[in-house]
């Protein structure tokens, strides 16, 4: 077999070109946007059936550079610890601390069972971890992140079942929250406070993300990643004898939440808009260079396995959103509506479950109290939680 071997600018190209056709793709087929499917698993799809193509018909494999790939893992999740203020998370109240412990309960039930089937299938367990809480709620990016740990822990297959189990996540998200929060709504005959179609300020866009974002904004955000990128190399590499396994994006996200909170002591001002931004970007550069990556054949022989356990965890976190959250929450309109965002991003990501809540506040109207729960927990604490679990139930002898 003949083997190209890409360089970091040659893959940064291709990247690109992947990111455009997802762009375009998106564009031409409405589902496809409406789908909440990030536009870089689009193209990366696409590019990695023309690699399977390549080397089932040609003979030839292609290999990109990894480089690149990993600098934006770490720019990522810092751009995540970076909106983590401590200050805005202490505005949550009740509901804020509900959907936290509860989030916990289903990260840890979506790994248990993921690990439990994968054993069943006679696979490594980390995959079961992987087609758990990592894909499930953390999405494309953290299945991705995740992979590449596993990668290095000698798992066959642990990128390719993560990004896999992230993309079905994906699409089955935006089927079933609101059909299924839709239910719970009509079923108790609940109703908002607010008419339909009335405005909230919540709801409203602050004038700071109406406005252009300048170029010294940007180029302070950019800084800030790299110190928090930086420190964070330095303080895994001073880690690792200490806490062997703990992955660079997690040590960089943890100095971006330092980071932020010390700033916000300070009074200094980090633009949340550049930050999401530059956040968006690195997200969708690394899905596209992670994807296009992905090796297709290795997927084909664990298809069974990866829809089963997919569908498992889709019923189980409906399951317990229903029957338990709703429950605690106080079983009232605000609760059924907090109840879809949860869904959207226990089965799929923050805006499957954004998307969720306009649509029921659309169709039954606003519920500003739901919304802020959601922005609160899904902004920080989630990722925050689903990376700790992750790393406390690798300590696990299930694992050495």
């Amino acid at each position: 077999m003949t083997a190209f071997a890409l360089s970091p600018l040659d893959t940064l190209l291709v990247a690109l070109v992947v990111l455009f056709v997802g762009r375009e793709l998106a564009r031409r087929v409405p589902a496809l946007e409406r789908s909440n499917v990030p536009h870089a698993v689009f193209g990366g799809v696409l590019c990695a059936l023309v690699v399977l193509g390549l080397r089932q018909m040609a003979d030839v494999e292609v290999r990109f550079a990894p480089d690149l790939r990993d600098v934006l893992l770490l720019a990522f999740f810092a751009t995540i610890g970076l909106t983590g203020r401590l200050r805005a998370l202490m505005r949550g109240g009740r509901p804020f601390l509900i959907v936290c412990g509860f989030t916990i309960v289903l990260l840890l039930a979506q790994n248990v069972a993921g690990i439990g089937m994968a054993t069943g299938f006679g696979l490594h367990p980390f995959l079961g971890l992987q087609a758990g809480s990592i894909s499930f709620v953390g999405g494309p990016g953290t299945a991705a992140a995740w992979g590449k740990v596993g990668m290095e822990m000698g798992v066959a297959g642990a990128m390719e079942v993560g990004l896999a189990c992230a993309t079905i996540a994906v699409v089955a998200g935006g089927l079933v929250a609101a059909p299924v929060t839709g239910w719970i709504i009509e079923r108790h005959r609940l109703r908002a406070a607010a008419e339909v179609g009335s405005h909230h300020p919540l709801w409203e866009v602050p004038a700071q993300d109406r406005r252009m974002v300048r170029v010294d904004e940007i180029l302070g955000t950019m800084l800030v990643l790299a110190l928090c990128v930086v420190i964070g190399s330095h303080v895994n590499a001073w880690l690792k004898p200490l806490v062997p396994g703990v992955p660079g994006f997690l040590t960089a996200m943890f100095v971006a939440i330092v980071i932020t909170n010390v700033a916000d002591a300070l009074k200094l001002s980090i633009s949340d808009a550049a930050v999401e931004h530059l956040g968006e970007l690195a997200l969708e550069l690394f899905l596209a260079m992670a994807i296009m990556s992905v090796q297709l054949w290795t997927i084909a022989q664990l298809a069974g396995p990866i829809i089963a356990i997919s569908i498992v965890q889709i019923v189980l976190t409906c399951a317990l959103c229903v029957f338990v959250l709703f429950r605690m929450l106080g079983r009232d309109y605000d609760a059924a509506v907090t109840v879809g965002g949860v869904i959207g991003f226990g089965v799929s990501s923050m805006p499957v479950a954004m998307a969720t809540m306009d649509n029921l506040s659309a169709r039954y109207g606003p519920s500003p109290k739901a919304l802020l729960t959601i922005s609160l927990a899904g902004a920080f604490f989630v990722d925050f939680a689903n990376a700790l679990v992750v790393q406390g139930m690798l300590r696990l002898p299930l694992f050495r």
